[in-house]
């Protein structure tokens, strides 16, 4: 896996975008910018790791549902991305905290060249979502036994 780079401007302009939505401003950017720019309401923690035969990420998207959550692979990039909902608001409940995070996510990673993006699986259960990457046959080392005269 690639690392990206981080960009300090970035997340500058992802606290000052969030300020300016919680103060309902809008802002001077143009639609393009905001596109370039689009940050996901919170991202989800996630484990990466290699065996011999495949990649496996494992990402904690806990109440989510299963339908709220799309996996895609696309021009060498896994994006997972989705949707967690807040409770309707109900009459004569008072919340004291609100600490989980609501909202869109959306998690991308590069495709290592040794992986096989056609053969990509993904799993749900109990609030993880676990994504296998195989390694393509001809990227897998053999060992070729060498002779001596």
């Amino acid at each position: 896996m690639n690392l990206i780079k981080w960009d300090p401007f970035r997340e500058l302009e992802d606290v000052s975008s969030r300020l300016n939505r919680i103060f309902g401003r809008t802002s001077a950017r143009t639609a393009s910018d905001n596109d370039m720019l689009a940050v996901a309401d919170w991202m989800p923690s996630v484990d990466i790791s290699e065996t011999d035969a495949a990649y496996l990420i494992k990402g904690e998207v806990p109440g989510v549902n299963k339908d709220d959550v799309k996996v895609t692979v696309q021009d060498g990039m896994l994006t997972i991305q989705g949707e967690r909902k807040q409770e309707k608001e109900e009459k004569g409940k008072k919340f004291h905290r609100v600490e989980c995070n609501y909202g869109s996510f959306m998690r991308s990673f590069r495709v290592p060249d040794d992986a096989d993006e056609s053969a990509v699986k993904a799993e749900f259960k109990d609030g993880m979502l676990n994504v296998t990457l195989p390694k393509s046959a001809k990227a897998k080392p053999k060992s070729i036994e060498v002779k001596v005269s």
